[in-house]
């Protein structure tokens, strides 16, 4: 591991280098997108130039090498979150397509006419669809866990809401709108005791913390590449491997396939059992390039970094009048998340963009947290390992521009 060098960090990525309506770019937008070292766009321009062909079944040579550089990442993968099978490695588009999966595949095995799922209040969109679509399918029910005004779930209420009806919890870890950072072993423990499993929504905690699936006991986890440094079109789905052998494969095509005739289709083990069809190649193979970039830092040092960065940030931010931070929890990781009094948050971010400082406006896919906060949005800064206080300062000092103006 190097040491956390911020200047060497920031010219691995290129982007960063940029203007933006004649400013230096301040890119505040991570939650949306993380930017691309140098490395992993170097992999995806490989790929192109020296390796393309389709992964799997292949005798040609650019079909073993392509093969062998997208189960590598497979392999990395497993490392990076310590699962017990590299086959528990479920490689998909992104963290939407498996909470999908899991919702459609578990819910077909184990879902049933007034069964109970159980998700937070603090849910992306991603994680609520899904699980209503299976609800109306099949007759069940969704319940959800309340949470306070700062931000933090009611753990009482989640006890009291676990019970013999209860088939799967599914929770994010950190809240992409809030920062939150869940209890989420004391969420699966008690999960576990009422013979519960859990899925974990690791979308916003992949690239700021260390995840041990292990360690953990989750029983399905869930990210994207493009959250943690990798393009976009590429995410992973975990899952033990006594569900993922319990449950039926999501699609049908090739790679899923181990034998088919008109009669009957004979399924393939896992993992290609639920990777039907040509995968994002260069994307997955990107992962790997992303994951070692990583490691070679150390999320350890990322997240002592960000947590401070995240700390200088509120601690600035509140010196201007006006400003409510939304998600005010203990435990945070690198989001926040605010309103200013008598301004539309969308015109914060027009005027921020004018001045080349990139966040998010809305309800960032979580329209029930700001339901509950009476709220139409809020402007978002999302933080990276890239970012520095010099950002943070620019960003300050067009806030307080944006909100002179617009009083």
């Amino acid at each position: 591991m190097k040491n956390f060098d911020i200047n060497n960090i920031r010219a691995d990525f290129p982007l960063l280098k940029r203007e933006v309506n004649g400013k230096p770019l301040v890119y505040l937008d991570n939650g949306a997108t993380t930017q691309k070292p140098q490395v992993v766009i170097d992999a995806l321009v490989n790929y192109y130039t020296d390796m393309n062909a389709n992964v799997h079944r292949g005798v040609h040579y650019l079909s073993q090498i392509s093969t062998d550089a997208f189960e590598v990442t497979r392999q990395k993968v497993q490392s990076f979150i310590n699962a017990e099978h590299d086959y528990e490695i479920i490689i998909t588009k992104g963290t939407t397509d498996s909470i999908n999966l899991v919702a459609q595949c578990f819910g077909q095995a184990f879902i049933d006419k007034d069964d109970e799922i159980i998700i937070s209040a603090m849910e992306h969109h991603s994680n609520i669809v899904p699980w209503q679509m299976l609800c109306d399918a099949k007759g069940a029910v969704l319940k959800v866990i309340p949470m306070n005004d700062h931000g933090d779930l009611d753990m009482e209420a989640y006890k009291a809401l676990l019970s013999a009806k209860t088939k799967i919890v599914s929770v994010t870890y950190v809240s992409n709108s809030l920062g939150t950072i869940n209890p989420i072993e004391e969420i699966i423990a008690l999960a576990h005791s009422n013979n519960t499993p859990v899925l974990v929504d690791a979308a916003q905690a992949v690239q700021h913390i260390a995840l041990d699936v292990q360690k953990l006991d989750a029983d399905f986890l869930v990210f994207s590449g493009h959250k943690m440094y990798a393009p976009t079109g590429v995410g992973v789905l975990y899952g033990k491997e006594k569900w993922l052998n319990a449950m039926p494969p999501y699609q049908g095509g090739g790679d899923m396939i181990k034998d088919v005739t008109f009669e009957k289709t004979t399924y393939n083990e896992l993992p290609f059992k639920f990777e039907a069809g040509t995968p994002n190649i260069e994307a997955g193979i990107c992962l790997a390039h992303a994951i070692d970039y990583i490691n070679e830092i150390g999320l350890d040092a990322i997240q002592k970094y960000e947590d401070d960065l995240l700390a200088y940030a509120t601690a600035e931010i509140l010196k201007i009048e006006g400003v409510r931070i939304i998600g005010t929890a203990n435990k945070k990781s690198s989001v926040l998340s605010f309103i200013v009094d008598g301004i539309h948050p969308y015109d914060i971010g027009v005027i921020l963009d004018k001045l080349g400082i990139a966040v998010r406006t809305g309800h960032h896919c979580a329209q029930p947290v700001m339901a509950q906060f009476e709220i139409p949005g809020t402007v978002r800064a999302s933080l990276a390992m890239y970012n520095t206080k010099e950002d943070i300062d620019t960003f300050i000092k067009g806030l307080q521009r944006a909100v002179t103006m617009l009083k």
